[in-house]
């Protein structure tokens, strides 16, 4: 056991309250780069008129050099979040995002807007990395899932809340139409900046970087503040376990050796966000080729948005219920008929096809936002163990904005070339993550993060004692601790043998006599 002398906490949150706030604040780093990818794709007259009436393909740059930038940074974030901390890279993806914002706000040209989307994207693509590692990384197992899930409602709010700015600033008959916007987001990376400042640092990158004090100082306020909490110096003590087992190891902390140890987790996590972007399509293309034009298809967005947003919260209660798989398996099947119906319907197109157009993609949106919205997010920093937690997400994530890119630059080509066809062909992908989640993706719902390597089949890994009383968590279930697993899966239905195949084949909490 490690001894660790610490006075009672100072701080005036503590405990679940901590936990809310750290979480509120984290989130406006998803709202941010959100909020950003609600505006510029679909430019008013004031903002034409400014730019000499841009084609195609300049505001598809516009909207894609920000995507580039958050790939170049997404990778680089890895080492980044593993050097100065999450807390560190947080402040630093505000600010460089925020002064991306100020230059796009006060543009006095085409490339100037330009070197501000980069610079935005600099700051986006730390901050989607790094914001669902610490989300992640503060969170008891039974609320994880939750609490990622609540991150990303925000990130679609905020993408709301562009769309929105973007319509009822429209009616100005100025250039403040589109620099109002604008300057939104620096107003909010400016608070997530300041909020940064005053946020505890993740406890596991303390304890990995041998500050553990430190971060058994943020483990006790996560406790409600008490150092002598029992649950408190056990989950210290894992953590600082785990960390110890993996230096004796001695196998460096490179990406070379990530890919040897982890590859089958690194894949999984790249393939989560990969089909996150490849079965979505751009509304604003799809309401222009089904017969909705200028601000009415930016209305249509706006309420879409709406839905789509009420559509996130569901898994807040779901997700540590029902678990990851069903979630996605269920968010495929959906998002796939609706997208069968919508070819279908731009296909025989009748007067009824701009509405019925607009139901399916209300649909799609709703299960989108259920499923594929947000699990994705939330399964890479999951999987991912704490010495290579950062530079994995790092992969994903930059996975996420490549897939970004490619969807945006082709469909706009492929709506003129393949016109209704589109659509399935995108139906179709679901089909693709249905089969790849329900035969490689294992079930995480509820497991520590320290215990990760049982759900792996890794156990030969764990030497040491269970995560299952961290932070806020209840106590284990007796028939958890005494059922065997094996006979709890004979005895569970055919629904939910079929929809939890493999869940978890190889993992159960470590018992406490187990030892």
């Amino acid at each position: 056991m490690v001894d660790v002398a610490l006075l009672a906490s100072r701080r005036k949150l503590v405990g679940q309250p901590l936990l809310y706030a750290i979480s509120v604040f984290a989130s406006l780093g998803v709202f941010l780069f959100g909020y950003d990818q609600g505006f510029v794709s679909s430019p008013g007259p004031y903002f034409k008129q400014f730019f000499d009436t841009p084609g195609p393909i300049e505001v598809g740059t516009m909207v894609a050099v920000l995507e580039l930038g958050a790939l170049a940074t997404s990778i680089a974030a890895g080492r980044v979040g593993d050097i100065i901390g999450r807390k560190g890279t947080l402040f630093t993806g505000a600010i460089v995002f925020t002064i991306g914002g100020a230059i796009q706000t006060f543009t006095t040209g085409f490339y100037v807007m330009i070197v501000g989307r980069v610079i935005s994207g600099c700051g986006v693509g730390l901050l989607s990395t790094i914001v669902p590692i610490y989300q992640s990384e503060i969170s008891p197992p039974d609320h994880r899932g939750a609490l990622a899930c609540m991150e990303f409602t925000c990130n679609v709010f905020g993408y709301a809340s562009s769309v929105w700015a973007d319509y009822f600033c429209s009616f100005i008959e100025s250039d403040l139409s589109w620099r109002i916007p604008l300057f939104m987001q620096c107003v909010i990376g400016s608070i997530l900046a300041a909020g940064s400042l005053v946020m505890p640092e993740s406890p596991r990158w303390l304890i990995d970087t041998d500050q553990d004090v430190a971060g058994m100082g943020v483990i006790v306020d996560l406790h409600g503040g008490d150092p002598n909490n029992i649950l408190a110096q056990a989950e210290f003590q894992e953590i600082k376990d785990k960390v110890i087992y993996e230096r004796e190891l001695g196998e460096g902390r490179s990406y070379a050796v990530m890919w040897k140890k982890y590859k089958r987790r690194v894949l999984l996590a790249m393939s989560s966000q990969a089909f996150a972007q490849l079965v979505s399509f751009c509304h604003v293309y799809l309401y222009h080729a089904a017969g909705w034009l200028g601000r009415d298809a930016v209305l249509m967005t706006g309420i879409n948005a709406i839905i789509y947003t009420l559509s996130t919260l569901p898994p807040w209660y779901l997700v540590d219920r029902w678990g990851r798989r069903v979630i996605l398996l269920s968010g495929a099947v959906i998002m796939g008929i609706s997208l069968g119906f919508t070819g279908w319907w731009m296909y025989v197109d009748i007067p009824a096809t701009p509405n019925a157009v607009v139901i399916c993609v209300i649909v799609f949106n709703a299960a989108f936002g259920y499923s594929w919205g947000p699990i994705p997010w939330l399964y890479p920093p999951e999987i991912m163990p704490l010495t290579f937690r950062s530079k994995g997400v790092s992969i994903s994530t930059a996975t996420n904005w490549a897939f970004n890119f490619l969807v945006g630059e082709t469909t706009p080509y492929l709506q003129d070339v393949i016109t209704w066809r589109l659509y399935p062909m995108h139906g179709f992908y679901c089909a693709c993550s249905f089969i790849l989640v329900y035969f490689l993706y294992p079930e995480t719902k509820g497991v520590p993060l320290e215990e990760m390597d049982a759900v792996f089949g890794e156990e030969e890994r764990l030497d040491y004692e269970s995560e299952r009383a961290s932070l806020m968590s209840n106590a284990r279930s007796p028939s958890v601790r005494s059922s065997p697993r094996r006979k709890a899966a004979t005895e569970r239905g055919w629904v939910s043998r079929l929809l939890y195949r493999d869940d978890r084949s190889t993992y159960q909490p470590i018992g406490e006599g187990d030892e």
